[in-house]
Formats: C-alpha cells, sequence, structure tokens
C-alpha cells in the first residue's frame, strides 16, 4: 500500500490527514520511486490553502521534489533499472511513500549526496541556477540585491552570485535572518524597511539586478536600481504585484524581466545538466546545504506548521 499526506478542502494545517491506497504502477516511460524524502515548499503550502489551482479532485496530494530509489520500471525506460536513485524538482504527488516519475523528469544523483540531502535542494538550488545562468548576463564585479536572502532560494543564490564575483545586498526580514546573509556571502544586510534607500548608502548609483521573489516589492525593487538596472522577477510571496510606470523604464533605461523554472526544464538532458551544475558546486564547497528540519509524514501538520510561520530559515522536509 501507498501512503500519502492529503487534503479534501482547503484551510489550515489540521485539513492535512494521511491517506492509504494501493501503491501505483509505472507505466510506458515511467519509474516507480520509493520515497526516501520529499521537499516541502511554500506553494504546497499555497495549494493546501487553495491559492493555487489543483488538478484532479480530492483528496489532494501536494508536493513536487524529492528523491528516492527506483524499484519498477514501465516499458520503454532506458538508462534506469530498480535501485538506481533518482531526484525529482518537477513531479506532482510527491508527499508520499511512491510516486510515479517520467523518465524525462528523474534526475540521477552523484553517490556522495544522500537522497534527502537531494530533497533539500533541488528545487531551490535548479531556481538558483538558471537565475544565475540564464535570465541575463550575471559577471564579476557586478551589484546584486537579493529579496528574501535568507530563504531557500536567496540563500543560494546569494552564496552562487558571490562565488561568481558579484557583490550582494540582502534583505532579510530578522537580525537572524540578516547574519545568515552575511554568512553566506553577502556584502550587506537589512530588513524591508527603506531598504533601497540603504542599497544608496551601499552604492550611490543603486545596483545593476535586484532578484525579487516578493512581488509586493517591485516598486521598491525599481528604485534601487541604477539606471540601466534591470529586477527578475520570479516571484510573488508577498502578494499582488504593483503595477509600475511605464515612462520611468523610458527615463532611466530600466525594466523588469519576468522569470519561471519551468522555462528552462524542458528535457531530461536539461534537468541532469542544470543538477550536475548545481551537484559540482556543491561538492566543491562554494554553495551548502541548508538547514534541514525532517518530519516523518504522519507529522506533515507540525511541517507545513513550521514553514508557514516563517520563523525557520531551513528546508523542510517529509520522510515517508
Amino acid at each position: 500500500m501507498m501512503q500519502s499526506l492529503v487534503f479534501n478542502e482547503f484551510g489550515a494545517s489540521d485539513v492535512l490527514y494521511l491517506h492509504n491506497q494501493p501503491t501505483p504502477q509505472p507505466g510506458a516511460g515511467e519509474l516507480l520511486v520509493d520515497v526516501s524524502a520529499a521537499g516541502l515548499n511554500f506553494a504546497d503550502i499555497y495549494r493546501r490553502q487553495g491559492r493555487y489551482p489543483l488538478a484532479g479532485s480530492a483528496p489532494w496530494v501536494a508536493g513536487y521534489e524529492g528523491a528516492g530509489q527506483v524499484i519498477a520500471v514501465g516499458s520503454g525506460v532506458s538508462g534506469w533499472q530498480p535501485g538506481d536513485r533518482a531526484g525529482f524538482a518537477d513531479v506532482p504527488l510527491a508527499h508520499a511513500s511512491h510516486i510515479v516519475v517520467a523518465q524525462e523528469h528523474a534526475i540521477r544523483l552523484p553517490d556522495w549526496l544522500s537522497e534527502a540531502e537531494a530533497a533539500s535542494i533541488l528545487l531551490q538550488g535548479l531556481t538558483a541556477d538558471y537565475l544565475l545562468h540564464d535570465v541575463l548576463p550575471v559577471v564579476p564585479g557586478m551589484r546584486a540585491t537579493v529579496l528574501a536572502a535568507a530563504g531557500g532560494v536567496g540563500s543560494l543564490l546569494t552564496q552562487m552570485l558571490v562565488h561568481r564575483g558579484v557583490q550582494v545586498f540582502a534583505v532579510a526580514s530578522s537580525q537572524a535572518k540578516q547574519s545568515l546573509c552575511l554568512r553566506n556571502g553577502a556584502d550587506a544586510a537589512a530588513n524591508y524597511d527603506a531598504w533601497p534607500e540603504q542599497v544608496r548608502a551601499w552604492h550611490t548609483s543603486g545596483c545593476d539586478i535586484v532578484f525579487d521573489s516578493v512581488g509586493s516589492t517591485l516598486l521598491q525593487s525599481l528604485d534601487s536600481l541604477k539606471d540601466g538596472g534591470r529586477v527578475v522577477l520570479f516571484g510573488m510571496s508577498g502578494g499582488t504585484i504593483p503595477t509600475p510606470d511605464p515612462a520611468q523604464f523610458l527615463l532611466r533605461s530600466t525594466g523588469v524581466i519576468g522569470a519561471d523554472l519551468w522555462t528552462y526544464l524542458t528535457s531530461q538532458h536539461e534537468r541532469q545538466r542544470r543538477a550536475d551544475r548545481l551537484f559540482a558546486l556543491l561538492k566543491a564547497g562554494h554553495i551548502k546545504l541548508p538547514e534541514v528540519a525532517s518530519f516523518p509524514l504522519y507529522r506533515g501538520k507540525e511541517a507545513h506548521n513550521l514553514l508557514e510561520n516563517r520563523l525557520f530559515s531551513g528546508k523542510v522536509i517529509l520522510i515517508p
């Protein structure tokens, strides 16, 4: 039997419960993975709250990220066999003891990385990776501001930028989180009170790039740019995104670039290539794994509460 963490209605974490059902079987081109660890992300909180649309009907299972061992393969699968270890960052129904993974979405893990470690870094790490490499040129000597810099993506992105030779101004909500940002290599850190002014105190002309996952901060992000700078908008955790005055783009040669991970995870080759680049940074010590809080699947309510209260800056994972 397969066990899943599910919900039948939207609401607080109290709607979550464990559900047993027959273990699925892999179809053509699919792997059946015995899940060792699954990542819990804010998108899962938003799905439980009803803020994101969900396919199918209740009971719903959240989760898109995790890792485990292949226990069966479907017809037409090549290069995978039972016993192999697979990670994934964009496969639905991950908060369960078993998951069916299309071969195209499976990521092979290096021998030195555990499944729990992979589940703690894949989604946020691949997000930070595409922000660094794909959206616009990021070169040594640039100045960048990272919002939510103590979060999963922000923490890894800060470390990657510092390794690239970029000066980083980190914005985080508390002193403890700001201290974490400085340990990650940021040059300076501030909270959300008047941070654009503090960016300009850091560098009078402003910054080259703002990586903004908050969304509601867009106008502030634009204010903190130097002439010719760009905001990379890749999230809206703060709620509604305000509408800027397009004339300001003309006057200062600034702009906003929207960015989404799913634009770049287009094939098995791309998933593996990007994951291997992430793993190489980790192995070389240029980035580090987040602090992890692990919960067994039956304590899923506690896991959701820990992430939802935003007091924990590490990664929450579920262990079936």
